[in-house]
């Protein structure tokens, strides 16, 4: 694939170690003068790569999940508001080290492009309200209501973006989804809301508007730049924090600095998956991260589970898999 002379000395594709990156629309290029980089009609084809893309991902979220817990059982200050604070910044250090001097990452967007600065405000937002509610409902009922992300992500694809969903797939994922609530309900509290699970819902709906948004910037950004936004803001909002950093061990630096890391490269494959699958596949997918860090709290801080509650989280597979290979 060709693309117009290259300007002012900007690549023609971007590219760092270790990853590939797909090549996307120039910005110092007119719109009119470039030819699309891919069809603007959403492709329902099942591509395997981008499977095993986000599937990887769920597997790099699980890992910073099990290892954040890991550093607050050793160092109660180790909260989710530093876990925060050092995902921003080593997020931001990372995507610049590996996708700036003209290989990807462009920072006078995370200021300019509308859309961005959205993805970058509302992701921040919503991994806020999603601290809160694990501090004030508990992780499982919190996981629960994040987790209806997908469902709010497939119904605005399908108006923004013109993605189709058939019956079939949204009824899986119905189905997945009442698998997790078997899975993670804690004595059937759901049926009591409070003021935190409308908190929970609303950060939902934009942790689902902000998936819309990646796979909508699959044309026009750089994946680099759409997760340094959120880092950007992360850092931004998580600053108050800074004030606990003296109280850490050395240890406990180097593991939320390692989590930080683990996390960019979860959101960077993430958003490289979402440009070749649709929403609904993709979300799909990530309603398997609380059975991924279930098996792993299992394995490492030896978590037991009920038969009912393996028997949900066998439902939400299955459903999930339905959901991946539906026409």
């Amino acid at each position: 694939m060709k693309y117009p002379p290259k300007i002012s000395g900007t690549p023609a594709t971007w590219q760092a170690p270790g990853i590939t990156m797909s090549p996307v629309r120039r910005m110092d290029v007119p719109v009119s003068n470039q030819k699309p980089i891919m069809p603007l009609k959403t492709d329902d084809s099942l591509n395997y790569r981008s499977v095993i893309l986000m599937l990887g991902s769920v597997i790099l979220f699980a890992t910073n999940v099990l290892l954040i817990r890991a550093i607050w059982l050793q160092t109660p200050a180790a909260d989710g508001w530093l876990a925060m604070l050092f995902r921003g910044g080593v997020g931001l250090a990372v995507v610049f080290a590996l996708f700036s001097k003209g290989r990807g990452l462009n920072p006078a967007r995370l200021f300019k492009g509308r859309l961005i600065t959205i993805r970058g405000v509302v992701g921040a937002a919503s991994t806020v309200a999603f601290y809160i509610t694990v501090l004030k409902l508990g992780a499982g009922r919190a996981v629960i209501l994040n987790l209806t992300y997908p469902i709010f992500a497939s119904m605005i694809a399908a108006f923004w973006l013109k993605e189709k969903m058939t019956r079939g797939a949204m009824l899986w994922m119905f189905v997945g989804f009442c698998g997790l609530v078997i899975f993670l309900s804690d004595d059937g509290k759901l049926m009591r809301p409070s003021a935190y699970d409308l908190l929970a819902l609303t950060g939902a709906i934009g942790s689902g508007w902000v998936v819309v948004i990646i796979r909508r910037l699959r044309h026009e950004e750089h994946p680099a730049t759409i997760y340094a936004s959120q880092a950007l803001y992360s850092l931004l909002i998580a600053a108050p924090a800074a004030v606990k950093l003296p109280t850490l061990p050395p240890s406990a630096w180097m593991l939320l600095a390692l989590g930080a890391v683990i996390v960019t490269f979860a959101q960077l494959i993430m958003t490289q998956a979402y440009q070749s699958m649709t929403v609904s596949r993709g979300s799909s997918l990530q309603m398997l991260l609380p059975v991924a860090t279930a098996a792993g709290g299992w394995m490492f801080f030896g978590e037991t589970y009920l038969p009912l509650e393996i028997a949900g989280a066998l439902v939400a597979l299955f459903a999930t898999w339905r959901v991946v290979v539906s026409r």
